[in-house]
């Protein structure tokens, strides 16, 4: 697709999704990579933004340069923020109680801590994008290996097969101490995406390096 005609797919498609206020948010095309630049209020909105963009046919890679803005918004200080994100975790029914530590720095947090499953490391961080005064989230939580590599291996190949958005025998698997490395292509991000989702659904995954082409 022509750059310039993604482009506008792309302003549309932003103006569209009600989630992100757009009205600050830059965009430029190079042959299907996405740089998005400007700012919005809030740190969700960054996460809004970038998956519109994702769904937009034509989009080969993004590169999100975008800050967050408060206006009008009152200070947070690093000690308040920290402790709402605690208290966040805590009444959270996924993370484990006492397994993720919260650290605050001019606004950005640092998650760490060892939790089972993905999922949770990722519900951790989910949990704290709408927190006011955060400017942005460092998920250092790590998934402890509780499976073989055959177990792996076997469960994320299953899972492909189960899922109507994806064509299993287009993609290899292979597995290393809790590192799965995905390669082969598809047809759009969509089915990137849900390779994804599948491999991170693992058990004992720690890592999904993805080496999946797009065409």
């Amino acid at each position: 697709m022509d750059d310039k005609i993604l482009r506008q797919h792309i302003i549309d498609a932003l103006d569209w999704e009600p989630a992100v206020d757009s009205a600050n948010i830059g965009v430029a095309v190079n042959k299907g990579i996405v740089t998005l630049t400007g700012h919005v209020p809030s740190y969700a909105q960054v996460f809004a933004a970038e998956r519109a963009v994702k769904h937009v046919k034509g989009v080969q890679g993004i590169a999100q340069e975008m800050e967050v803005r408060f206006a009008g918004a009152p200070a947070h200080s690093d000690e308040d923020i920290a402790g709402r994100a605690v208290a966040m975790l805590k009444w959270s029914i996924v993370v484990p109680k006492d397994a993720v530590k919260v650290k605050v720095a001019k606004g950005w947090i640092t998650l760490s801590g060892e939790v089972e499953w993905d999922f949770q490391r990722r519900a951790a961080e989910t949990n704290l994008h709408g927190l006011a005064g955060v400017m942005g989230v460092i998920n250092l939580i790590q998934v402890k290996p509780n499976t073989t590599a055959g177990d792996v291996t076997k469960g994320i190949e299953a899972a492909f097969k189960r899922d109507a958005d994806l064509e299993a025998h287009r993609i290899k698997v292979s597995v290393t101490d809790g590192k799965v490395r995905l390669e082969g292509a598809v047809h759009s991000w969509r089915e990137r995406d849900a390779a994804d989702r599948a491999a991170w659904a693992a058990p004992g995954v720690r890592t999904v390096e993805d080496h999946i082409l797009i065409g």
